[in-house]
């Protein structure tokens, strides 16, 4: 049997698969990025190796990887295919689900639409300039009101009256939110609002001048919160569909690319030592002014990471 390993480094969370030749996961792995994409990769290796034989660790034919940083990881690991994360994602979700035709895909800090028709991707659109609708604005949003992430379909559940919250930019959402909980707003009203607030700001950047259609398939780390995906239904009058991997499609999508280069040579899931630098440099090539890492070898630059346009490269 031979076997194929895909990773998707993200922002916030780094995941990994290993599927054998039926696309069936033997092992996976889903951690915290913690601004490490490096570090975050090199644990993600020894986990997956830890769960698995020698015999799979042996007949390992394909490795690959894909996410924001999938050009530096893949070089460190020795991939035979670096892709970006709008292919690695709807591959991975076109083999769970062979009819879908909508991905909505919310993750730590950015989110993306993908378009799919008769098993093509026809159109799709990434935000990362703007951390409303985001993760990291629902967790951040979450500790303010002094209550965990997981327990936010709780409360979810609970509201009779979710109020409405300003979510086109964090910065009047932050200010919407204090303000009604100055005035005596419920929390779990707080919380419906900012789920309702998460899938309005998604309707409005993305679906917009875009014919959706059925099937609808949620993923990414915010999938896992049902208060979102209720509010999604309830928004759209369609059912969403969330899979039990839905966190790991990327992963899983990288990987059955890497299986389909059907090459004969077999791969060692090893993490290479690199005498590697990184400097951290302030981008004035647009508005966003992204702190941006660039990360060398020998002073040959490797990869940068942060940069939200073009004008990010060196």
């Amino acid at each position: 049997m031979k076997y194929y390993v895909g990773i998707d480094i993200g922002s916030i969370s780094t995941k990994g698969v290993i599927i054998d030749e039926n696309n069936n996961i033997v092992s996976s792995e889903y951690i915290w990025t913690n601004a490490s994409p490096i570090e975050a990769s090199k644990e993600l290796i020894y986990r997956l190796r830890r769960n698995c034989n020698k015999d799979v660790l042996d007949n390992i034919y394909g490795i690959g990887t894909t996410g924001s940083a999938r050009e530096l990881i893949g070089k460190i690991i020795g991939a035979n295919i670096i892709k970006n994360e709008i292919t690695a994602h709807a591959v991975g979700t076109i083999y769970k689900y062979p009819d879908v035709s909508t991905i909505i895909e919310i993750g730590g800090q950015d989110s993306k639409i993908i378009i799919i028709r008769n098993g093509v991707v026809v159109d799709y659109a990434m935000n990362t300039l703007c951390a409303a609708g985001t993760g990291a604005f629902l967790s951040s949003q979450a500790k303010r009101l002094g209550i965990e992430i997981d327990e936010i379909e709780k409360y979810y559940s609970k509201s009779k009256n979710p109020v409405k919250i300003a979510a086109r930019c964090t910065v009047f959402a932050e200010s919407d939110m204090i303000h009604k909980a100055q005035i005596g707003t419920k929390k779990e009203d707080l919380i419906a609002g900012l789920c309702y607030a998460i899938v309005e700001n998604y309707m409005n950047n993305f679906m917009r001048g875009r014919k959706i259609e059925d099937k609808i398939v949620f993923q990414g780390g915010v999938s896992k919160n049902n208060g979102v995906k209720d509010a999604f239904e309830k928004k759209l009058n369609r059912k969403v569909y969330v899979d039990k991997d839905s966190h790991l499609l990327g992963a899983l999508g990288i990987a059955i690319i890497a299986k389909s280069k059907k090459s004969n040579k077999k791969l060692t899931l090893e993490f290479k030592d690199l005498d590697y630098k990184v400097r951290e440099k302030e981008c004035n090539g647009c508005s966003n002014n992204c702190e941006v890492l660039y990360i060398f070898e020998n002073d040959m630059l490797l990869d940068t990471i942060g940069n939200r346009c073009e004008n990010g490269k060196e």
